[in-house]
């Protein structure tokens, strides 16, 4: 997550200006020095120490989903790890705080009615447009804020909410913190709660840093800010930018900024509803926006903080030197998420994001859709930029079983954004249900939203990978391109195989398993045949003989005429 720090250079506020993070870190040097190998067992052994001197009797002090995802997980543990240089001691006692934290306030089970309405309707703090790296940019209204102690418990979950919020909707993507400091004064800061804020991202949230711009901070406000510093660790501290009006543009284009920071962007913010992107609907090849659904149509996704998938895994994610704005968008990473998300209704691969280039070959991409329900499931693509691209088919149904393709491309010469965004929309549909496109339109304004399952997929240019090949000639170039389209859509459709092939050994090992037990009983009754048929007596109950029963009779009468 970027953070930056604005600040007025007419007035000379803060001549020390931070640099931009350098990709070499001492945190990435930690990493690099570590092979794969090591920092697995870094991961075994963290997870080791912590089921001994933590887990024990830890009910009270852990939620036990929390304590679920620990162990298997890598990317998470891998995460503290990262953070702490990959001291295990450290590391624990991140985890241990972090883990309460949650527990502390309920974060698995929050939502947007665990937070006073009040503090939405405040505006003070919000998920709202992108950095220049696609970053979502988390704007924190400093003059809006007042030291209240009441409320300062309810104001750190009104945090928690947006962090978790973001976390769970865009694992492994960092954030850029806007701490708008213009018309703030001394009233305006708290240190407890500041103090908060810090080990969010210090210890609750490792990774979701990327940045703080500190925007127009006072020069009244330098001895707190002196405070604060004491509070940071190093790595915090290099993520620290201050920024004026005049170069804020630099890590923010216009578009996304207020008109007061020198942009255009007329977005006020209210409630409710929560902020969130607008997707719309495709359009069609005919350059017409696709009608098989009802245009004020209103399922317009929203903020949601329902777990996307349990398998859904995190991303490592590095940032470049100032300048470099390419390798910027370069995801990297000791372990790569997986290639295919896991719904509930449908597997889709690729899982996170969608990868074009600037050459006709390298401007389409596939999406391949799997249902793993009995049932027909409806599905319809949505992007935060239907101008850009065409989709194919951006609305139909996908039979109990099967699998589907969708092809995404760029529509003349558009370029893709890593601002840009898609978003599947899929239900479950009846079995006596349509596929038309007039049962599929009329399908998806009676279906209730709580049956919708979502899942977004960024878009990612592959020009920035080019500075760190070695040069080519174009004829090389455009092999390697087309090899590796070829190559994805092979993948693609690879994993949806070995998807369909999972689902079905599932299914053979239920039945092995019911098999076994009916073969077990068979023998076990072919047992008891047997011993009746040699021993003319049943093997697990001794029935008395005619003669042992009257004996048995005798010997009580006896003993009834003894006692009378």
């Amino acid at each position: 997550m970027m953070v930056y720090f604005l600040s007025d250079s007419a007035s000379g506020t803060h001549p020390n200006q931070l640099v931009l993070i350098s990709c070499l870190s001492s945190m990435t040097d930690a990493k690099s020095a570590l092979s794969e190998q090591d920092i697995q067992k870094k991961i075994e052994e963290t997870r080791h120490i912590f089921r001994i001197e933590y887990a024990q009797d830890s009910a009270d002090k852990y939620d036990s989903r929390d304590v679920d995802r620990l162990w298997k997980d890598d990317v998470l543990v891998d995460g503290y790890l990262e953070w702490r240089h990959y001291v295990v001691e450290d590391t624990l006692k991140m985890i241990d705080e972090s883990l309460q934290w949650r527990k502390e306030f309920k974060l698995n089970d929050i939502n947007e009615s665990s937070v006073q309405k009040s503090l939405f309707e405040s505006g003070m703090h919000y998920l709202h447009g992108y950095d220049k790296e696609g970053n979502k940019l988390f704007w924190f209204r400093v003059k809006l804020h007042m030291k209240h102690v009441k409320m300062l418990t309810e104001k750190k979950r009104y945090v928690a909410f947006w962090l978790e919020s973001y976390a769970r909707r865009e694992p492994g993507v960092p954030l850029t913190v806007i701490f708008d400091m213009s018309e703030a004064g001394l009233s305006c800061v708290d240190m407890d709660f500041i103090k908060y804020i810090i080990n969010c991202f210090q210890v609750y949230y490792p990774r979701l840093l990327s940045k703080m711009l500190m925007y127009e901070m006072p020069w009244i406000m330098n001895a707190a800010w002196k405070i604060v510093k004491n509070m940071l660790s190093q790595d915090a501290i290099d993520k620290l930018k201050f920024v004026s009006k005049s170069d804020i543009q630099n890590y923010v284009d216009g578009e996304h900024l207020p008109s007061y920071m020198g942009g255009t962007d007329p977005f006020k913010f209210s409630y409710p509803p929560l902020p969130d992107d607008v997707f719309q609907n495709p359009i069609s090849e005919t350059g017409q926006e696709d009608d098989t659904e009802s245009k004020d149509d209103d399922l317009e996704a929203k903020d949601t903080l329902e777990p996307s998938s349990p398998s859904l895994r995190t991303r490592n994610v590095y940032f470049a030197e100032d300048g470099d704005n390419d390798a910027a968008i370069r995801w990297k990473g000791s372990r790569r998420s997986t290639v295919t998300f896991k719904g509930t209704l449908l597997y889709i691969s690729p899982a996170e994001e969608l990868c074009f280039g600037p050459r006709e070959s390298e401007k389409r991409c596939l999406i391949m859709l799997n249902n793993v329900t009995k049932n027909q499931v409806a599905f319809k693509v949505r992007t935060t930029a239907p101008e850009k691209y065409r989709v194919k088919p951006s609305s139909s149904s996908c039979g109990a079983g099967t699998s589907m393709e969708i092809t995404v491309y760029l529509h003349g010469g558009s370029l893709c954004s890593p601002q840009d965004r898609f978003l599947i929309m899929a239900a479950e549909m009846e079995p006596s249900s349509g596929g038309g496109s007039t049962d599929l339109a009329q399908f998806w304004k009676d279906v209730p939203k709580a049956k919708i399952m979502e899942h977004r997929l960024r878009c990612r240019m592959l020009e920035g990978m080019k500075s760190a090949l070695s040069p080519v000639t174009d004829r090389s170039y455009k092999m390697e391109t087309n090899g590796y389209q070829d190559m994805h859509t092979k993948l693609v459709q690879l994993m949806a195989s070995s998807s369909r092939l999972e689902q079905k050994m599932d299914r053979c090992l239920r039945w092995q398993k019911l098999l076994t037990v009916l073969v077990t009983a068979l023998t076990a009754l072919g047992f008891s045949a047997l011993y009746i048929q040699y021993t003319g007596e049943w093997p697990f109950f001794n029935f008395p003989t005619v003669e042992e029963e009257d004996r048995r009779t005798s010997h009580s009468g006896v003993r009834m005429n003894v006692d009378f």
